[in-house]
């Protein structure tokens, strides 16, 4: 699908880019491909739900989810818990490429085989102090009912 001149500027400006550096963004096929599907994953938002905890410096309990954008380039604060450990964040930033990926290639993100990461914190029974484990998904932003 071809991305219109408008898309283009709107992306030069929005990135910050000059003349020759959006030159050159526009000389990779993949750019186009990606941006020709930004449309689908607007309304789309990737939710990391709290599946266990235990032991969490954070208070992440069983049942809370964190939000991102359908890119998965932005955690919505609005939508999820007010305070979100780095680690945990760090963990599910490690996944949010491969949903997108999935996305773009037109395949059904849910259907991600391996789609639970865990704080890199080993937990009380291995020397740390916590542990939780997070369950990724994608949904439809208005279906989310916020």
């Amino acid at each position: 699908m071809k991305v219109d001149e408008r898309t283009w500027k709107g992306v030069q400006e929005h990135l910050g880019f000059n003349d020759e550096e959006m030159k050159k963004f526009r000389e990779n096929p993949r750019n186009e491909d990606v941006l020709s599907k930004t449309a689908v994953m607007v309304n789309k938002t990737i939710v990391a739900e709290i599946i266990e905890s235990h032991g969490c410096d954070s208070g992440h309990k069983v049942g809370d989810k964190i939000y991102f954008d359908g890119r998965g380039v932005s955690l919505l604060t609005k939508l999820g818990p007010s305070k979100i450990c780095i680690f945990a964040l760090h963990s599910v930033a490690l996944a949010i490429p491969a949903l997108a990926e999935l996305l773009y290639a037109g395949i059904n993100p849910n259907e991600m085989r391996f789609k639970r990461f865990g704080c890199p914190d080993v937990g009380i029974k291995c020397g740390g102090w916590g542990h939780i484990v997070m369950e990724l998904s994608m949904e439809d932003r208005d279906k989310l009912g916020k």
